[in-house]
């Protein structure tokens, strides 16, 4: 196994089915399966989810709502998202803990990078809800702080399709995938991989990043033997 301690970065979209919105049983329960599985071969594992198939903050300011009550907003969509996660976890038969990075029990333990560290050195699958804590960051620069304050070896972003491309797959038939990119290529072209933050903090920490088809039953397994899949970003 290539990488034995891993933060995967799930969208809210991913998890809402087809169309993107609410929880899709099928989606997630595919999900807990892939992830009991790189449990069992050994493998520690963080989650981080985002909260868009629910309510997305950026989005919200331009229907009226202010910014900072928006973001909020976000982080408890992003909450309701890891307890969904965290059910079907504990139904494939993983140990789960959802934990929160503002104080919220008794639906998750407010975070603690070395509570966190023992759950997972103890087999334990930890969702880490409700972003950096604050506004004005996303969950991409949530998921980015949490895998390097855990010590993780990789960044994995799960996503509906199979790398980063040089333009949406899913609107543009000849968009061509990118098998590797600098962490400033990636910016430089614009590619909507994830926001500059979560690039910097990667980069400044020399955290690599995959991003890979999540939707597809054993990419996960492939992304953490070392297997080609996806999109590889580094420094």
């Amino acid at each position: 196994m290539k990488y034995n301690k891993i933060l995967l970065k799930l969208s809210g979209e991913s998890v809402g089915g087809p169309d993107g919105n609410g929880l899709d049983k099928q989606v997630l329960t595919s999900y807990a399966k892939q992830i009991r599985r790189i449990v069992d071969a050994g493998c520690r594992v963080g989650i981080v989810i985002g909260g868009g198939n629910i309510f997305r903050g950026l989005g919200g300011s331009d229907q009226g709502y202010d910014r900072y009550k928006g973001d909020q907003m976000g982080m408890l969509a992003t909450v309701i998202n890891s307890m969904a996660l965290e059910s079907f976890l504990t139904r494939a038969g993983c140990k789960a803990k959802v934990f929160t990075s503002i104080r919220m029990e008794p639906v998750g333990e407010l975070y603690h990078r070395d509570k966190v560290s023992e759950a997972m050195n103890n087999g334990h699958v930890c969702i880490l809800a409700g972003g950096t804590g604050n506004p004005f960051f996303t969950t991409d620069t949530a998921a980015a702080l949490r895998a390097v304050e855990l010590g993780c070896d990789v960044l994995l972003k799960g996503t509906r399709v199979d790398g980063v491309y040089t333009a949406d797959p899913e609107k543009d038939t000849a968009a061509v995938k990118y098998d590797t990119l600098t962490f400033d290529e990636a910016l430089e072209k614009k590619l909507k991989v994830m926001d500059q933050t979560a690039f910097a903090m990667c980069s400044e920490n020399k955290m690599p990043v995959i991003v890979f088809d999540m939707n597809t039953e054993g990419n996960l397994e492939a992304v953490i033997t070392g297997r080609k899949c996806g999109t590889f970003l580094a420094p």
